[in-house]
């Protein structure tokens, strides 16, 4: 029998954080590509578009006006997913099942520069975005079981607008992918006694391989169970469950480290690299909140180049997540490159 070779053989690999696998199938990596090419997303761009429904003194697709705003910038969605006082459905049975869902949906703009995405502002300006994502997750957190932030960078993660922005949900609900993760961190804190993303790093550190950057407060991996070719978990390295739990000089690393990973991703295919990027915290009814570690997921849909991407289509929507790129290779080519914005973690 041949040895197993991890860069050569196909196997299954598992996530820890939400029980689901991963085929990962090396040696599909030496086909030839004949797939779909698309156009790079180029870097750089005006710092104010009089038709950007995002930019200073602008008006919104919903009819209201932009303050003059010189930072951060958070108002309610003018198309939201969820509302607040919206009807429960007319209960159901055991076969067609509905739930209530409520809750409310807003806009977090990153600053007034319309040209700036999150790698091209400075240490300062994305302090701020940090402060900005707490003081919304303590508002909403009062109000709702979970608070959801996350970013769609880039047309092809279908980002409705090039201005640099993301977005903040919160709902009377726990999501799906929330409750997986709830599930499987409450199971291993109680089989183990310590905090599943906390030995996750303790091995990682250890271990090197998958390691992107690293810094006192956080470390950036790809994780050993990635779904996207170049999937990064960036996780506290400090024992908080959410956001507006992190101290002051953790903030300050999060900025120089949320720097440092978007710039590599620029950096790596030399384009401004699309992604959907989300913060994951404690649900206001966790099954075991001592069980929480703050992570962050970004997922990046290009896979070759600037040009070509992976989509998750035939096999992966109909059976499980499959990927060519090991994990441990996208990791050294991050960790490789130069941050197109010069930033250290």
């Amino acid at each position: 029998m041949t040895p197993f070779d991890p860069l050569d053989h196909p196997h299954r690999r598992r996530n820890l954080l939400t029980g689901r696998w991963v085929l990962v199938s090396p040696h599909r990596a030496k086909r030839p590509w004949q797939g779909e090419v698309g156009d790079a997303a180029p870097r750089g761009g005006p710092s104010y578009d009089p038709a950007c429904y995002l930019c200073p003194g602008n008006t919104r697709t919903g009819g209201e006006t932009n303050p003059d705003y010189a930072a951060t910038l958070v108002f309610p969605n003018d198309f939201p997913a969820l509302m607040p006082d919206t009807p429960a459905p007319n209960g159901g049975d055991d076969l067609f099942v509905s739930a209530p869902a409520r809750g409310l949906a807003r806009v977090i703009c990153y600053s007034p520069d319309h040209g700036k995405t999150l790698p091209d502002l400075d240490t300062a300006a994305v302090r701020a975005l940090i402060d900005t994502w707490a003081d919304q997750t303590t508002e909403l957190a009062a109000r709702f079981d979970y608070v959801q932030v996350f970013e769609n960078k880039g047309a092809m993660m279908g980002c409705s607008s090039p201005h640099p922005h993301g977005q903040i949900w919160a709902s009377d609900f726990v999501p799906s992918e929330l409750a997986d993760e709830d599930r499987e961190q409450a199971a291993w804190h109680r089989a183990h006694g310590d905090a599943l993303l906390g030995e996750v790093a303790r091995r990682e550190l250890a271990l090197g391989e998958r390691v992107v950057a690293v810094n006192a407060h956080w470390l950036a991996v790809v994780p050993f169970w990635a779904s996207w070719p170049f999937e990064v978990l960036l996780i506290a390295r400090d024992a908080v469950a959410r956001i507006d739990d992190l101290s002051d000089p953790a903030r300050d690393a999060l900025a120089r480290m949320l720097r440092a990973i978007t710039g590599r991703y620029d950096a790596l295919f030399d384009c401004q690299m699309p992604y959907s990027m989300g913060w994951h915290q404690a649900p206001g009814h966790s099954a075991a909140p001592g069980a929480w570690r703050l992570h962050a997921h970004f997922y990046p849909p290009l896979l070759r180049s600037a040009t070509v991407r992976k989509f998750m289509v035939g096999y992966e929507m109909l059976a499980e997540p499959q990927r060519d790129l090991t994990p441990e290779v996208a990791a050294a080519r991050l960790r490789d490159v130069t941050p197109a914005n010069g930033a250290q973690a």
